[in-house]
């Protein structure tokens, strides 16, 4: 049995939350990059340019590279050989959350839902756990911004129909979407499982580095190049102002689900997508 210490864990969430807040990962400015050479609209290119420059600035000064630096949401993959010590794994999660919002000054983003009033410290951070073999532990730190999971959307489908369903749901919730999750953006959808299962399942395909087709299965990776043409055929371009880059990516997965159901989920990540992972 491995031993990893709580401090351990509370300094390395700590670090992935104040990097992912400040620094555009490389996969995404490769896209913007690579949106900027094709996109037509020149409002559309203004605003690819001020992207770019605004994640320049942000990595260069140490800032966030938004104003909205997110619910805190945190995915872990521990090893059941391991032993964590000087106290529990969530509090240890927890206490790294408000260390990187405290010190970082990141804004602190969750409330009450009924009173509105602000929890001060930014928790509690939403943690999903898988427990898998080994003696390591995985963590992945992502900060989601309000607006963009605002747009997102889940729906429970009839199995008649079937994967045209699908397309006109994905469809239809970023048309309705459009200016209000600061696109562009990257789409993520879950199918199958059951209802809550879609929904995480939509989430962590927006890990997958941006652009980066689904690789185990070919009717998916179609289906997110399809997607991704119809959605930017949209035109709702960058930050609403008219354009052929609506989405950078679209990313798809899917899980076996109840012969009665056909559970789908759509988040929407705008352009700041950011998450960072270490692995103790």
């Amino acid at each position: 049995m491995r031993e990893i210490t709580s401090e351990a864990i509370t300094d390395r969430v700590k670090a992935l939350f104040i990097e992912a807040n400040t620094v555009l990962g490389e996969d995404v400015l490769w896209a913007v990059r690579d949106a900027l050479r094709s996109e037509t609209s020149e409002t559309g290119r203004y605003a690819l340019e001020a992207i770019l420059e605004n994640a320049d600035i942000a990595a260069k000064e140490g800032i966030p590279l938004c104003q909205d630096t997110g619910v805190a949401v945190v995915f872990v993959e521990l090893g059941q050989d391991v032993h964590i010590t000087g106290g529990s794994l969530y509090e240890a999660i927890q206490q790294g959350v408000r260390a990187a919002y405290h010190e970082g000054y990141l804004r602190k983003s969750l409330c009450d839902p009924l009173t509105r009033e602000n929890t001060g410290d930014n928790t509690p951070a939403v943690i999903h756990t898988d427990i898998v073999e080994g003696d390591r532990l995985r963590i992945v730190a992502m900060p989601k911004g309000g607006g963009s999971e605002n747009m997102s959307r889940t729906a429970m489908l009839t199995p008649s129909q079937g994967i045209e369903g699908i397309r006109e749901f994905v469809l239809r919730s970023v048309a309705e979407a459009g200016p209000n999750p600061c696109p562009p953006v990257i789409v993520g959808v879950g199918i199958g499982g059951s209802l809550e299962e879609a929904a995480l399942l939509a989430k962590k395909t927006l890990l997958r580095p941006a652009g980066k087709p689904n690789g185990s299965d070919e009717r998916l990776a179609e289906l997110e190049r399809e997607l991704l043409r119809d959605i930017n055929d949209l035109g709702i371009g960058p930050q609403g102002f008219g354009g052929r880059t609506t989405a950078l990516a679209v990313h798809v997965d899917m899980i076996p689900c109840h012969i009665a159901s056909l559970p789908v989920a759509v988040n929407i990540q705008c352009h700041v997508s950011r998450y960072r992972e270490a692995v103790i």
